[in-house]
Formats: C-alpha cells, sequence, structure tokens
C-alpha cells in the first residue's frame, strides 16, 4: 500500500508561501508559510498534520487493540501535541504527546493502560516518527 500527498513552496523560506494536497481532495491547496509554521499565523503547517496523523493512527490502533481483546471501544478522542524544537541537527520534532480519552464499557483502568501502550508502541506514525512519545489515557 501507499499514500501520496503533495507540496509546493514558491520563494524564499520566510517570504515565500506553499500548498500542501493529498489526492483525496480532504487537503486542497492548503496554505502555509514560515510564520504559520514557525510563528502564530493563522495557517497549516506540517507538523500540525503529523500531529493529526498521529493522533488518527493511534485511535484507530488502540480501537483494534481493545476490540481483539473483546472491548469493542465506544468512541476514542485523541489530541496529539508535536514539539518542534532547535537541536544540533536542525528543526526536529523531539516529541510527540498523545492525549486519548475513551468509552470502553467493561475495561478496567489496567487493561485500558495496557492497551494504550501496545498501540503507542504499534501504531505506524508512532513507529515513523524518531521523537519520545507519550500518553496520557483516560477512561470515560
Amino acid at each position: 500500500m501507499e499514500r501520496k500527498a503533495s507540496a509546493i513552496w514558491n520563494g524564499t523560506l520566510k517570504e515565500g508561501n506553499g500548498t500542501m494536497s493529498v489526492p483525496s481532495g480532504v487537503l486542497r491547496d492548503a496554505a502555509y508559510t514560515w510564520a504559520t509554521r514557525f510563528a502564530e499565523d493563522q495557517g497549516t503547517n506540517p507538523e500540525e498534520l503529523v500531529g493529526a496523523a498521529h493522533a488518527g493512527c493511534f485511535s484507530m490502533a488502540l480501537s483494534g487493540k481493545l476490540t481483539s481483546a473483546g472491548l469493542p471501544p465506544e468512541r476514542i478522542a485523541t489530541t496529539a501535541a508535536v514539539t518542534l524544537e532547535k537541536t544540533d541537527a536542525g528543526m526536529t520534532v523531539t516529541r510527540v504527546h498523545l492525549s486519548t480519552r475513551a468509552r470502553v464499557p467493561g475495561a478496567t483502568p489496567e487493561a485500558f493502560a495496557e492497551h494504550v501502550e501496545a498501540a503507542r508502541a504499534t501504531c505506524p506514525i508512532s513507529r515513523l516518527l524518531n521523537a519520545t512519545i507519550t500518553v496520557d489515557g483516560r477512561l470515560e
């Protein structure tokens, strides 16, 4: 399986601008600039999109783990906080903190925590990133 995305950048780093798109059309010509990435201007940035991908991937992985254990979830809501820092190697995603809340009938906190950790370790986006990944998982 292969998935694609594309980006176009015009101009210099600080004064330029770009767009990102995916073939499905769910993201089409999403604008980004230096200021949307490194300052607080309105718009998207690659790290925000990595966060969305990670939150989605983790939620699906957790659902799979719970369902396989006979604990099908009603709802899983995950937020990913992606930290971008300047390191000796340059700008680097150093950490991702996943915060997940789930409604899982019949799950004990201990069983839920076990499945949260398994999902963190096996989610394809977690395995993609060379960053510290932490998770705060709680039952609702």
